[in-house]
């Protein structure tokens, strides 16, 4: 029987397993997937996870594989600047900096990290059950006993839907595309994240390392038509958003719907709980969503520091977390509904282009400032 069960190596369950290996429990993790290998698109770890990365020793590893992002900057469709928030104040508060890396590459060196040894993959849960431990079923017909279960299989989490038994996916109404693509970017956003509004409409960029950049394109699902080629939904916008969906190659394209989950009474019961997007999921709007899963981690290692009640810590854990994730889920849904505005943009642009720079500010800090 294992101590403790991980469901889940996505970055959320990866983040937990090396909390628990730098503390010297023993877990195992479980993975649906047959290997970790390089799909998927980029990610950008804020600097509230950068400094929990610094604690597990990972922070220069990690900068190593990625880019170092020093602003993040919002623009119309011709990118004349809207906001923009420069964190490199608090860079040097915090000692860490936002990072844009390949997911797969920040999976591979967080498993790596951990130790192949923790992760079964090919195991993916069908069904779980609560006897005097967890019985779990796998698809391959294995079966393992659990005490302990970490539920960090994602936003259609098995774990959720089978114990707790609540949670209700929102689906926001639009589709997103995310790419990559090897692509030589202007020199002045080597260290910056753009995103760019239009009506109904949005993309973004960053460089994820000296050759590779990441992508991601929004559109209201109701002004989608499957007839339409995705550069004839930005042919308004600056030629450059044109260029890099012209140089990405199809296969390196995924399409997917923006969804969230709605907040859920308790992210626990008994000896289970829920982490990251099982938990909490948000919409990508503010780039919290794996950063927020790893913060979990984080907190439940903290915890455990003082407790080896793992009911105690899980009652504790939610009472910590759940302010902030609750903000985050919801400032994220209104974001994402307003930049996706069809009518007045001109007025809506004007309006946050008067936002003091330190309003920004104060916002970046409020996410990024661990709670322990």
């Amino acid at each position: 029987m294992d101590t403790i069960s991980i469901i889940g190596a996505g970055i959320g369950g990866l983040a937990l397993g090396n909390i628990l290996k730098q503390q010297h429990y023993d877990f195992t993790i479980f993975e649906a997937a047959p290997e970790i290998k390089p799909v998927g698109a980029g990610i950008m770890m804020a600097v509230n996870a950068m400094q929990i990365f610094d604690k597990l020793g990972l922070k220069e590893k990690i900068e190593n594989a990625g880019n170092k992002v020093h602003g993040i900057s919002i623009t119309d469709e011709s990118l004349k600047p809207i906001t923009k928030t420069s964190i490199l104040a608090l860079e040097k508060k915090y000692n860490s900096c936002n990072v844009a890396i390949h997911r797969a590459e920040l999976q591979r060196i967080l498993a790596e990290n951990i130790g192949y040894e923790h992760i079964q993959l090919n195991h993916s849960l069908s069904k779980i059950e609560k006897k005097d431990n967890h019985s779990l079923h796998f698809e391959n017909g294995i079966q393992a006993e659990s005490k302990i279960v970490f539920g960090a299989d994602g936003i259609k989490s098995q774990i959720r839907d089978q114990i707790v038994e609540t949670g209700n996916i929102r689906n926001a109404g639009q589709k997103c595309w995310r790419g990559l693509v090897t692509f030589d970017l202007p020199q002045q956003f080597d260290q910056e994240a753009i995103e760019m509004w239009g009506k109904g409409k949005r993309f973004g960029f960053v460089k994820i390392s000296d050759t590779k950049l990441y992508w991601y394109a929004l559109v209201n699902e109701k002004k989608n038509k499957r007839y339409l080629k995705l550069c004839d939904y930005f042919e308004d916008f600056h030629p450059l958003v044109l260029d890099i969906l012209e140089t990405t190659l199809e296969e390196n394209i995924i399409l997917n719907d923006i969804i969230d989950l709605s907040p859920i009474p308790s992210w626990y019961s008994g000896h289970l709980c829920l982490i990251g997007d099982a938990a909490h999921a948000t919409t990508p709007n503010m780039g919290q969503g794996a950063c927020q899963a790893i913060e979990d981690a984080y907190i439940i290692g903290r915890l455990l520091e003082k407790s080896h009640d793992f009911n105690v810590v899980f009652e504790e854990f939610q009472k910590i977390r759940r302010k902030k994730v609750d903000y985050i889920v919801n400032t994220s849904w209104r974001i994402g509904k307003i930049s996706q505005w069809e009518k007045g943009n001109t007025l809506r642009n004007f309006f946050m282009r008067l936002i003091p720079d330190i309003t920004n500010q104060k916002l970046a800090e409020k996410i990024i400032r661990l709670e322990m």
